[in-house]
């Protein structure tokens, strides 16, 4: 029988998402990774190189998860609360993805995962939110860079900072995710209006 090749990385990059979500690219193990992939840890290194260039493809592929999942077109751009709704409703549905952005941003603080593919797509989306603005469907007092950056933060801190909304918001953060995703899109439609 022929080795499947295709089929164990996917099974290795499935296990190593919810080892680096749990633990961060400092605390996951690859012989945690092998034993939820049922693969032998040696794998790892013969597909993937390190620990490392592993953290790095699975942000890859999580990265491409959420981009072709959650698309901001020009028109979509029109109403960012929308928007903050549909990434409020990716990172519930994938919590993973958000502890994943949350360490990377803490301990890869010198060094960004595929840093000119993502710069290039999230300049697709501030040139989208500037064409809104242009438009007169956003309000252009702040840059577009910026408030997408907003848009980007007050959907994550739903995943990342729960504690922060339970003392600044304990109404809307007591009555579940539908009052926590409605709250977020009421927000970002009055910011951008």
């Amino acid at each position: 029988m022929a080795w499947d090749t295709a089929r164990t990385k996917q099974l290795l990059l499935d296990a190593a998402v919810e080892e680096f979500a749990e633990f961060g690219p400092e605390g996951a193990r690859v012989a945690r990774v092998a034993t939820r992939a049922g693969v032998n840890k040696e794998r790892i290194y013969q597909y993937f190189g390190s620990k490392e260039k592993l953290f790095v493809a699975v942000q890859e592929s999580e990265l491409q998860k959420i981009a072709a999942a959650v698309p901001l077109t020009a028109e979509q751009a029109q109403d960012l609360g929308d928007y903050a709704g549909r990434v409020f409703d990716y990172h519930r549905a994938h919590p993973h993805f958000v502890r994943l952005l949350a360490w990377e941003g803490l301990q890869y603080q010198d060094r960004v995962v595929a840093e000119s593919a993502r710069t290039g797509h999230y300049d697709e989306k501030i040139a989208a939110v500037a064409r809104a603005q242009k438009s007169g469907a956003l309000n252009d007092e702040v840059g577009a860079g910026q408030l997408m950056h907003a848009v980007i933060a007050l959907t994550a801190s739903w995943f990342t900072l729960p504690q922060l909304a339970s003392m600044l918001i304990p109404a809307v953060a007591g009555a579940g995710p539908e009052a926590q995703r409605e709250s977020l899109v009421t927000l970002v439609r009055r910011l951008t209006a």
